[in-house]
This record gives C-alpha cells, structure tokens and sequence, in this order.
C-alpha cells in the first residue's frame, strides 16, 4: 500500500540469503545480480534489494522433492488456507501483460466486478500480469483474495517469494506444480448449492492453457469433487482464444471429442459483460 491506495506490480524486488548452510554446505542463494542495491536485515534473514528482477541461479538449491510427503504437505497446506477464506472464483491467466495491455485492463475490470456480484474470494496464481489485474480488482471491491504462488513465472525464477501488497497469511508460495494446482481447483468447488464460485480462464499462454485444461478435464471426468456444477468462462478477448476454438472444433470432426461436448462444459465470453450476464443468470442473481 502506498498513500492508501495499491501500488503497481514493481520491477523491484527482493532475493534473499538465510544465511544457513543446506547439507551440501551451500547457500540457497549464493549470488546477486542488480545494481545500487540495499540491504536490509530482517528477523535474522539477509535481504538485498535490487534493481533487477534476475537472480544468479547457478548454484542454487532449489529443494526438489525428496519424497512423497513433501508435496502431500504443501497440498494440506493449501486445503487449510482454502479452508480460512473460503472457496470462490478462480482466475487463471498470463503473467506476461503488464498495465498498459488492454486486457489487463479488462481483467482488473473484471475481477472487481465479479467480485461485487459473487460477493466471494477471488483466488489466482498471486504472481504479475493478470492475475495482478484480477487481485487488484477483487481488492478495490473489498471483497476477499488469495492465491498460490509459484517459483517461476514467464519462464523466469522469481526472486522473491514476498508479494507487494498481499498480506502474507492470504496466500502460500508453492515449490510443488502440483500442489499448486490441488490447491486451484478445490478453491473453485462448490460444496454446497449456494457456494458461488467460478473458474475464469484469461488470456494466457502454456501455463495458462495446462491449467485450463486440466481443470476442464476434472469438470468433463466428474473428478473436481464438487456437488453441483461450477462455471467455466473462457474469456475470448479480441478473439484470443478464436483459433484454439477452431482446432477443438477441428477435434470433434476427428471423432476424438465428441459433438457438442466442449460447449456443454464452459461458456466462451467476449467481453466482461457476456461473462457477468453468464454468472448473473447461471446463479440466478
């Protein structure tokens, strides 16, 4: 927050050394890359804060999974913050439109708008881009967000697992892709018929489309866990989503899905008021 009000998503950011070796006797991060930097010391953690968003990453150990425990834990602890703000509309999008992109604008729209009428949580992957939109627009609502967040985004390490403006309880950094995902799709179940939540699929490239996809086949399987259907809005800015349409279209003439099934499991929007007329009506509000 800066003067009351939310600050954009800033280049500046934070990497960190805690100091302690891991067992090979090495940081987790041994080296910084940035310019006129400062350093802060914070509760017994060394932070340098930098004028460049990239990390050295050679030699750092990013703890991959050792065994099967350490991801069922992190998934637990998703559960257990789905659990505290409660289940709503999950935003799924690119990391890679900024501020001045069209469609950020649209999506902050968006997620404050849809905010207003659920009048739930707004969940998302708490990283840049839209889902910076969407967090925004849900904040300015004053309604509730959360999110998962994850090492990397747009292909980089993200040097810090601190959000800018999220208070640190409402969201969970993840290590595990997979934990993650657990964590996206149980926040848009609808335990009950009158939970109002959403999965709203933005703009947004392979990250984006793997969790459609993998959300849609929960739908479609009858896997996501919930007892009664849950929205599915593919947001077709600008005809984004136009020739992947085509391609599944393309699909059901292979006989590999069938006629008719894609449409049945979400509702392709071309703007935001087609999306809240869809959820308007779809809970009848």
């Amino acid at each position: 927050m800066k003067n009351g009000s939310l600050t954009s998503w800033n280049p500046l950011s934070y990497c960190y050394s805690t100091g302690n070796l891991d067992p090979k006797g090495s940081r987790k991060f041994v080296s910084f890359v940035g310019n006129h930097g400062t350093n802060v010391n914070f509760k017994g953690t060394h932070f340098v804060r930098l004028r460049s968003l990239r990390c050295n990453l050679e030699g750092i150990d990013f703890e991959e999974r050792k065994s099967p425990s350490e991801v069922k834990k992190e998934i637990e602890q998703c559960y257990k913050l789905i659990r505290r703000l409660h289940r709503g509309v999950v935003y799924l999008g690119s990391s890679r439109l900024g501020p001045d992109h069209p469609h950020y604008k649209q999506s902050f729209e968006l997620g404050k708008e849809i905010a207003n009428l659920l009048d739930c949580t707004s969940w998302s992957g708490a990283g840049r881009g839209l889902m910076d939109a969407v967090t925004k627009g849900a904040l300015q609502a004053g309604k509730p967000v959360g999110g998962f967040k994850i090492a990397k985004e747009a292909g980089e390490w993200v040097a810090t697992n601190l959000h800018p403006y999220l208070q640190t309880e409402n969201y969970l950094t993840c290590r595990f892709f997979s934990a993650r995902k657990h964590g996206l799709a149980d926040a848009a179940v609808r335990a009950t018929s009158s939970d109002r939540t959403a999965v709203v699929a933005l703009p947004g490239g392979i990250g984006t489309l793997d969790e459609v996809f993998e959300i849609l086949t929960l739908i479609q399987l009858e896997r996501i866990g919930s007892r009664f259907p849950v929205p599915f809005l593919l947001m077709n800015y600008d005809s984004f989503y136009s020739k992947l349409l085509d391609f599944l279209s393309n699909c059901e003439g292979w006989g590999t899905i069938s006629n008719g099934e894609i449409a049945q499991l979400w509702k392709v929007c071309s703007n935001n008021s087609d999306a809240l007329s869809y959820l308007a009506e779809f809970y009848g509000l």
